[in-house]
C-alpha cells in the first residue's frame, strides 16, 4: 500500500518522496490514491492562502498560482498544451491528432491554452479572500478524483503511454476512491455542490470530445481535463 501511495505522490507532484521500485502492478495500484494526492495538495493550498491572508489580492493570487504550478511540476499543463495543439492541428483526424500530441514542441494553440487557463486560475485565486479558504481543497481533490473516474469509464488509447499501466487498476479500490471523493465534497454543502457541478459539466464535455475525436483518452488529454476542471471549480467558487 505504501509503495502505491509513494508512486502516486511521486508521479503527480514534486513533493520529496522516498525511492521505491516502480512496476506495472504498483503503478496500477497507485491510481486509487490519486484523490488523496489531491486532498494533500488542497491542504497545502489552504495553508499557503492563510499565510498570504495579509498580502494584497493580486500578488497573493500570483504566488498561489506559482506554487500550484511548481508543486505539480506543470505535469497537467503540459497535457493541456499538447491537447490544444493536437485538437487544432489535427483537423478532426484521429491519427493526426495522436501524432501531434506526441510532438514535444509547443505551438500557438498550446501557448494560448496555457495563458488563458492560467489567467482564469489567477483571476479566481486573486478573488479568494477568505482568511482560511477550506474550499481550496476541492479543485485538486475533484480533478484527481475525475482522473480515477476517467480510467474507470473510458478506453486508454495508447498501448505504451505513461498511463497505460493505470488502465489495469483494480476497479473496487478505484470505485471506493471516487465515492470517498464525493463524500468529502458533500461535506462542503453548497460550495461542494457548485464545485461538483462544475467538475461534472467540464469533465463530461471533455470526455465526450475525446471519445468523439480519438476514441478514448491519452495521458495528455487526462492532464488537460485536470487543468480545465480545476479552473472551472475555482471560477465556480468565486461566482
Amino acid at each position: 500500500m505504501m509503495r502505491a501511495i509513494v508512486i502516486a505522490f511521486a508521479f503527480l507532484t514534486r513533493l520529496p518522496m522516498p525511492n521505491v521500485a516502480w512496476d506495472v502492478r504498483a503503478q496500477a495500484a497507485s491510481l486509487k490514491w490519486y484523490p488523496l494526492v489531491g486532498l494533500v495538495l488542497g491542504l497545502l493550498f489552504v495553508l499557503v492562502a492563510w499565510c498570504l491572508r495579509h498580502v494584497p489580492a493580486l500578488p497573493a493570487g500570483a504566488l498561489m498560482l506559482v506554487l500550484w504550478v511548481v508543486i505539480t511540476g506543470a505535469l497537467h499543463l503540459d497535457g493541456l498544451a499538447d491537447s490544444a495543439d493536437a485538437w487544432v492541428g489535427g483537423l478532426g483526424d484521429r491519427a493526426r491528432t495522436l501524432a501531434i500530441m506526441k510532438d514535444p514542441r509547443c505551438g500557438p494553440a498550446g501557448v494560448m491554452s496555457l495563458v488563458l487557463v492560467s489567467l482564469l486560475k489567477f483571476a479566481a485565486l486573486s478573488a479568494v479572500r477568505d482568511p482560511l479558504p477550506w474550499a481550496l481543497l476541492l479543485p485538486p481533490l475533484l480533478a484527481r478524483g475525475a482522473l480515477v473516474a476517467l480510467f474507470l469509464t473510458t478506453p486508454y488509447v495508447r498501448e505504451k503511454g505513461l498511463g497505460a499501466p493505470l488502465s489495469g487498476a483494480p476497479a473496487l479500490g478505484c470505485h471506493i476512491a471516487v465515492a470517498l471523493t464525493l463524500i468529502i465534497t458533500f461535506v462542503f454543502g453548497y460550495a461542494g455542490l457548485k464545485a461538483l457541478a462544475a467538475a461534472l459539466v467540464v469533465g463530461y464535455l471533455w470526455r465526450r470530445t475525446c471519445v468523439h475525436r480519438i476514441g478514448g483518452f491519452t495521458g495528455d488529454t487526462a492532464g488537460a481535463m485536470v487543468e480545465l476542471i480545476e479552473a472551472a471549480i475555482l471560477l465556480a467558487m468565486v461566482l
